[in-house]
């Protein structure tokens, strides 16, 4: 699935790392949204809307 996550987190100036640690999941698990070959849980999904203060829609594309 498409998504905005690299350039929200970029945009904040966090690592995968730092991005990881405020989700509460590994930096590989970052890393795997971000380049569309992991789709995270709906509770995770969630999180990070949350945590960029964004909906859901705004950062993930279900089309692609």
């Amino acid at each position: 699935m498409k998504n905005a996550l690299r350039e929200l987190r970029e945009a904040q100036g966090w690592s995968q790392g730092e991005l990881a640690t405020r989700l509460d999941v590994s930096r590989q698990t970052v890393n795997a949204i971000e380049t569309g070959k992991y789709d995270p849980s709906l509770p995770l999904a969630f999180r990070i809307a949350r945590l960029f203060g964004q909906p859901i829609e705004a950062i993930f594309d279900p089309e692609s």
